[in-house]
């Protein structure tokens, strides 16, 4: 059976950055349960009085306060290493039978060079590389009979480490990327291991996205 509290907080969770501006305690919930009623009457089949909306909304975002940031939080502050590295090109590739081989003659040449960045991830059908604009030139000529889809320059990376305990807890990476959308940051890529991930963006967006990362770990 439906209760006003679980179709409130169904609603909520539906809507991520209202989901996360509650947890804050950031919303006038009076004028929020005014907004919410017609779509809770309807999802009720009922009459509900606003003053429920209110108490269920009060009692989530309680909950929720606890939920999302106490654990979130903790691990925040926790951050290790932030570091930035700027000049690098991101190139997709089609996936194919003769790729890997061809990263393989790639990475062996720019092992020659010193203070290169290099980073690959492979999906179902794309392959990403994403290098320092100085062996750009390289990609191009070792995967010069390989599909290119595109490529974005003038991008900037910066890899975070995060503490082991950030794998079981949820929300940390919604969390990080929720800030960077707040400052309309658009992230190109994201590559991740267990306690690291790298985001692409651009070069001129790059200080802004340092700085909303780094002041995470103060909050």
């Amino acid at each position: 059976m439906k209760t006003i509290s679980s179709v409130v907080e169904h609603y909520i969770k539906t809507k991520p950055f209202l989901l996360s501006a509650l947890s804050q305690g950031i919303i006038n919930l009076t004028s929020l349960a005014r907004n919410m009623m017609p779509e809770l009457e309807q999802e009720l089949g009922k009459d509900v009085k606003h003053g429920a909306i209110v108490m269920a909304l009060k009692r989530l975002s309680e909950d929720l306060d606890f939920r999302l940031n106490f654990k979130i939080i903790k691990v925040l502050k926790n951050l290790g290493e932030i570091t930035v590295r700027s000049s690098l090109t991101d190139y997709t590739f089609a996936v194919s039978e003769t790729i890997l081989n061809k990263q393989a003659d790639l990475i062996t040449e720019i092992n020659t060079y010193s203070d290169i960045f290099y980073t690959s991830s492979r999906g179902v059908t794309e392959t990403n590389i994403v290098v320092s604009d100085v062996v750009g030139h390289l990609v191009l000529k070792h995967f010069e009979t390989e599909k290119l889809i595109q490529t974005q320059d003038k991008l900037a990376s910066i890899t975070v480490k995060l503490p082991k305990e950030n794998v079981s807890v949820p929300g940390v990476y919604y969390y990080i990327f929720q800030r960077l959308a707040w400052e309309g940051i658009s992230i190109n890529e994201v590559i991740s291991t267990s306690n690291e991930f790298t985001i692409l963006v651009s070069d001129e967006e790059v200080d802004v996205a340092f700085k909303v990362i780094k002041d995470l770990k103060n909050l």
